[in-house]
């Protein structure tokens, strides 16, 4: 007679968390949560003249800018916006940003 070993449950959150991790979802998923907190991270007034893309799997963030002038001054805000982006999201999820004019 083989012995059962007695399990309890697993919770749903603690099975998609590990399986998340081991197929190497998670940091994509970490990725792209910048675009829906986008508005929160930088402020209104940057949120004002950009639209988050799409992240890719390096880590490269395009954001789309309404103006070239924008897009100047966001160049030299980069790694003050980088850092309110990775700000609690892990070291480096996001690893640059490529400003990107509105057509």
């Amino acid at each position: 007679m083989s012995e059962r070993r007695s399990r309890k449950p697993t919770a749903l959150k603690d099975a998609l968390d590990g399986y998340l991790a081991r197929s190497g979802l998670a940091k994509r998923l970490q990725q792209a949560q910048v675009i829906p907190d986008w508005a929160r991270l930088v402020g209104p007034q940057i949120a004002a003249v950009t639209r988050p893309e799409s992240v890719a799997p390096d880590g490269t963030l395009f954001v789309r800018v309404a103006t070239s002038a924008w897009m100047n001054e966001l160049q030299l805000m980069t790694p003050e916006i980088m850092a309110r982006v990775n700000a609690g999201r892990g070291r480096g999820s996001i690893r640059t940003i490529r400003w990107l004019l509105s057509s």
